[in-house]
């Protein structure tokens, strides 16, 4: 269905093999070029001492698959899963997936939807008042999920497991593509991703990737994209790697302006 187009796919290098594959079965040419990596931090000894107090949560909420799988470096899961009072909290079904990959057992994930918002409304976070929330994410991460339950009268913590950085990426490639104006669509699925590309790109070359259409996972980053300057820009229906394939092909065929 892709007959040959090229589809920049800008996920983190251990994120990016199965989209690529799936470009690639449908006739695409999948251009790997992270604008994001996903790195320990400098500094753990706060994770050891915040892990050493889990006792005192009521509620564990991680943030995405990476703080499962960062946060998974730093934890005895075993000795986790004998406090019976703690409960498990997700966002969205991959970071549920990737808990149960762990070996965890997941208490709460929203019926629809994949960030913070879709869990805000579920009922076992109605009444919380009194309750101690960790959240477990990367460094730097949005601060609403936080704020709501704060408003809601529970008690708020954060655990950082990993930083994001912009990673040392050869160049070349992307430019010779968008000299020939060969590069038919961009993925990105995070805010962050989106202004780094535009850094590790020359500026010479951002009118170009502005008239490309660009597929994003979110009505946030969409707003990001459109005040950067791109034009043309669809919203996958959930971040999963088969939703943002479903939406690079809507692009491909014309089901974009």
């Amino acid at each position: 269905m892709l007959k040959g187009a090229q589809v920049l796919v800008t996920r983190p290098v251990h994120q990016a093999e199965n989209l690529s594959s799936l470009i690639a079965e449908q006739g695409g040419i999948a251009i790997r070029f992270p604008t994001l990596a996903i790195v320990a931090l400098d500094d753990c000894s706060e994770i050891q001492k915040t892990l050493a107090r889990l006792a005192n949560y009521q509620w564990l909420v991680f943030i995405s698959a990476n703080a499962v799988t960062m946060h998974g470096n730093h934890s005895d899961s075993d000795k986790i899963k004998r406090f019976k009072s703690v409960r498990i909290a997700a966002i969205g079904n991959a970071t549920a997936k990737a808990l149960v990959n762990a070996g965890w057992s997941v208490d709460l994930v929203a019926d629809s939807g994949f960030n913070s918002e879709a869990l805000l409304v579920m009922p076992e976070w109605q009444q919380i008042t009194g309750q101690r929330f960790l959240i477990i994410r990367g460094q730097g991460g949005r601060e609403k999920l936080a704020t709501v339950l704060q408003s809601r009268g529970a008690t708020v913590d954060y655990l950082d497991v990993y930083k994001r950085i912009m990673p040392e990426s050869d160049c070349s490639q992307v430019n010779a593509l968008l000299e020939q104006d060969k590069l038919d669509v961009i993925t990105i699925t995070s805010g962050e991703a989106l202004q780094n590309l535009l850094v590790m790109l020359e500026k010479c070359f951002h009118e170009r990737l502005f008239d490309i259409p660009l597929v994003v996972v979110s009505n946030r980053i969409r707003q990001i994209a459109t005040e950067i300057g791109f034009k043309r820009i669809a919203v996958t229906h959930s971040p999963s790697d088969s939703a943002i394939l479903e939406t690079v092909i809507m692009c491909v065929t014309g089901g974009i302006a």
